[in-house]
């Protein structure tokens, strides 16, 4: 069986202030991968990312998307999402809010938005928090309420900036080890 190529990255460059970030990088990844990128602080892990879920624009080269050429493409017509070093909560929304944020978006009907949030706080073990705010949470559990938000819209593909952060580590592997058992439920996301 041939394997699927969902993302190609193609002769990307990108610089900033005059300073390479990266210099003609071309890789592929495929579906149901999990991509690792490893390298010191400053060396474009995250502009590569960022430029993956197109928050970023290379000075050279293009994105691929099953394909077609994506590299124009705004972040939310992408089939991407990403949790980021950062978080990027909504502090003033409780963790069922974040995580139901983007169902709430998309105009899903409310039985399943409390489906899947249910769902989503179960595999990141946060059941019992909905009602919490996110600025009263742990990093940990402020991590895992943004990979619950990211996970629940279910994306092609999921990038993770920093994963081997302990608590990401830890929900990585506990979101990882869910998507094997319930493979036959859904499509895992490829992961990077």
């Amino acid at each position: 069986m041939e394997k699927h190529k969902i993302i190609e990255l193609k002769g990307i460059c990108k610089s900033y202030g005059g300073e390479k970030v990266l210099s003609d990088i071309s890789l592929d990844i495929y579906d149901n991968e999990f991509v690792t990128m490893l390298g010191p602080s400053g060396c474009g892990k995250t502009t590569t990312l960022r430029i993956i879920a197109g928050f970023e624009h290379p000075d050279k080269g293009s994105v691929y998307f099953d394909g077609k050429d994506i590299t124009a493409l705004p972040p939310y017509q992408r089939h991407v999402n990403t949790v980021f070093q950062k978080y990027a909560l909504f502090p003033h929304l409780n963790v069922y809010e974040n995580i139901a944020f983007g169902l709430r978006v998309a105009k899903r009907p409310e039985e399943e938005i409390q489906a899947q949030v249910k769902e989503m706080l179960r595999l990141v073990n946060l059941s019992g928090f909905e009602k919490r705010h996110v600025t009263t949470l742990s990093g940990g559990q402020q991590q895992r309420v943004a990979i619950a938000r990211a996970l629940i819209n279910k994306p092609r593909v999921l990038l993770l900036d920093e994963p081997l952060a302990p608590s990401i580590s830890s929900c990585a592997r506990t979101c990882s080890r869910s998507s094997r058992t319930s493979a036959s439920r859904r499509a895992s996301p490829s992961s990077m």
